[in-house]
């Protein structure tokens, strides 16, 4: 029987954002389904403004943690950066291969990192993160005019004798009616891309989780305590070890 030996894997920051992350994801995806039902459940222009504003800040949260979580790619530990997370590099489709036949003869190699596949759901995870993000802080301020184009939006919508810098969500007849269709044709695509991309993340999260199971039953590794820990504890010299 193989002796059981730990590998130092996730950093503090990796962690640290990995929690977050989850802790804005549930918060936006609960505050973002009372929105999508507002009308469903009664709620007035008020509340829909308290529920928006709510989303926002935690969005902004969930942003500034992803935008960490992009630099530390480039300047943290060997397992947190691009090279370790990106499905590329001269041997990723032999690994690729290795392990998807690994895994389907019932003995997948062990990694500390992510493995092969791992790689190409983190990827997607992350692509998918950023476009909320940004699509999120578009909408922000078009819808509140909030940061970072709340202020621009606000002075192209603003009518002639209203202050663009009074001005507040759901006050049409503050607004220049031409310029304010304007610019919900601009909005449009915006607020698009994030009604699915909130479905999608709802169906990548639940995979994430499935594969998480999936893993820790075939191939050990405590993951999910690696994400406290910072450590995997295996039973074989995992393939990314060179030590």
């Amino acid at each position: 029987m193989n002796n059981l030996k730990a590998y130092p894997v996730w950093d503090a920051s990796v962690r640290w954002f990995h929690w977050l992350n989850l802790l804005c994801i549930l918060g936006l995806i609960a505050v973002g389904v009372a929105i999508l039902n507002a009308k469903a459940l009664g709620v007035s222009n008020d509340g829909k403004i308290l529920l928006k504003t709510i989303h926002v800040w935690i969005g902004y949260v969930f942003a500034l943690n992803l935008l960490w979580r992009l630099v530390w790619a480039f300047i943290g530990g060997a397992h947190a950066r691009w090279g370790a997370i990106l499905p590329c590099g001269e041997s990723y489709l032999t690994e690729l291969r290795h392990y998807i036949s690994g895994f389907i003869a019932g003995r997948p190699r062990q990694y500390v990192g992510h493995n092969p596949l791992g790689r190409i759901a983190v990827t997607g995870l992350l692509l998918l993160l950023v476009i909320q993000a940004i699509t999120g802080l578009v909408l922000a301020g078009t819808d509140l005019f909030y940061p970072p184009i709340g202020t621009w939006i606000a002075n192209w919508v603003a009518a002639a004798d209203v202050n663009p810098a009074l001005l507040a969500p759901y006050a049409p007849e503050t607004y220049d009616k031409v310029a304010y269709e304007a610019m919900r044709a601009f909005r449009k695509p915006f607020i698009t891309v994030h009604y699915y991309g909130f479905y999608a993340l709802l169906a990548l999260v639940s995979l994430h989780i499935l594969a998480v199971v999936v893993t820790e039953l075939r191939e050990g590794g405590s993951l999910v305590s690696a994400m406290f820990s910072g450590r995997k504890i295996l039973s074989e010299k995992p393939a990314d070890y060179d030590q």
